[in-house]
């Protein structure tokens, strides 16, 4: 894979915003985890009904047809379980369980964006305020304020995007890269825009948006997010990890990045986001944050409605800086919210990275959540194929509201 394209990759699969879509193929709970097995979350269920069946068997087709190593997948309505179901391996001859803990990436946008907006609410910062005030000597912090950063609308170079970094990170895939390395990188640039005109995707913004929380609040990201979102939502799988650790049991990775089908799992995740928010978790935390993110449980309602459109609708123009694979136009149909995509009434994020693909999304309209999570095969296509499998589940459970397409 080309350098460039991996650029693409990381940048596109995280938004999603112009994907083709996928076909529907022709599937109360189901659950396959290990016999015995009595999580909270994703406690065996001994009765399928039909609708579980049908998803399930989505779920399997997908894998087989896309040559995945695994897929794990948890649906609910109105936060009743309608199918939990893991197939495929997590490695050669160990089967894949709905139990096992992967990367989640850019799930934590989500939970940054809701802490923003709960202290928005209690009146312990604006989000207009900027972010010089916390970070004062940040390049451009004086016109970058917390709403720009939340939003993606920052104009900050994405260090994601650039020649070296991926050099560097194909060179040497455990680096533990450090904040300031990051941050470096992206303020080495010039704007890509005046802050707040434009839209862009850049992981600067969420990086330096976790460094502002910890000054705003005088508490470490890590324990802020514990506080504020695993323990309201009793989220008991998900957790921070300052090294490339895993709980386990482990969902492996496999990636074919660096030009060999090689695994992935313990590559370094440290440059995806804020030291404190780089994240584990399971399939059954995902699709409960899924719910609670999508909904707005933690916030008020006017939060809620500035979650949805903190202002971003219609930005996303090229300019003569900004190359189109990075800005691209926005409509009310779709378009990025604080910190999550909004498309056709669905909120999500949909990272890809080290090999694991995955999707949360979450229809208010219809009280749908779906969590997928997916490894890949050494033929399977590039991209985040996640969105194949929740896009086929998304056309049995709502076939007016597309997920992708």
């Amino acid at each position: 894979m080309t350098h460039t394209r991996k650029a693409w990759l990381c940048v596109a699969a995280l938004l999603a915003l112009t994907l083709s879509g996928t076909p529907a193929l022709s599937a109360t709970p189901l659950s396959t985890s290990p016999p015995g097995h009595q999580d909270r979350a994703c406690a065996a269920t001994p009765k399928p009904h039909g609708q579980a069946r049908k998803i399930a068997k989505i779920v399997r087709q997908t894998r087989e047809e896309l040559g995945l190593k695994a897929a794990l997948v948890k649906v609910t309505v109105h936060g009743r379980e309608v199918v939990t179901t893991a197939t495929g391996e997590t490695m050669t001859g160990v089967p894949a369980t709905t139990d096992m803990h992967m990367r989640v990436g850019g799930v934590a946008i989500g939970y940054l964006t809701t802490v923003l907006l709960q202290l928005a609410d209690e009146g312990r910062v604006s989000l207009d305020e900027p972010v010089s005030r916390w970070l004062p000597r940040l390049p451009h912090g004086d016109k970058i304020t917390l709403r720009m950063l939340g939003s993606s609308t920052s104009g900050l170079y994405d260090y994601v995007t650039d020649p070296g970094f991926l050099d560097a990170v194909h060179d040497d895939p455990f680096r533990q890269w450090t904040p300031r390395e990051l941050i470096a990188i992206s303020t080495g640039e010039p704007l890509w825009y005046e802050p707040g005109t434009n839209w862009s995707y850049s992981h600067a913004n969420f990086v330096l948006l976790g460094a502002a929380l910890e000054k705003i609040t005088d508490t470490r990201l890590d324990r802020l997010l514990h506080e504020r979102i695993m323990r309201p939502l009793d989220l008991r799988e998900t957790r921070n990890h300052f090294t490339p650790e895993m709980p386990r049991p482990v969902l492996h990775a496999f990636s074919t990045e660096r030009g060999t089908y090689e695994e992935s799992t313990f590559w370094n995740p440290s440059w995806t986001i804020a030291p404190g928010a780089v994240l584990t978790s399971d399939i059954c935390d995902v699709a409960r944050s899924a719910e609670a993110i999508g909904s707005g449980k933690l916030i008020s309602r006017a939060a809620y409605r500035t979650l949805l459109n903190p202002g971003t609708v219609g930005k996303g123009g090229p300019t003569e800086t900004c190359p189109a694979t990075v800005c691209r136009a926005q409509t009310e149909a779709t378009h990025y919210g604080l910190g999550m995509v909004v498309r056709n009434g669905w909120v999500f994020q949909n990272p890809v990275f080290n090999g694991y693909g995955e999707v949360m999304a979450y229809l208010p309209e219809k009280g749908v959540a779906i969590a997928v999570a997916t490894t890949t095969g050494p033929s399977s296509p590039e991209g985040n194929t996640a969105e194949a499998v929740a896009s086929r589940i998304a056309a049995v459970l709502t076939p007016d509201h597309p997920l992708f397409g």
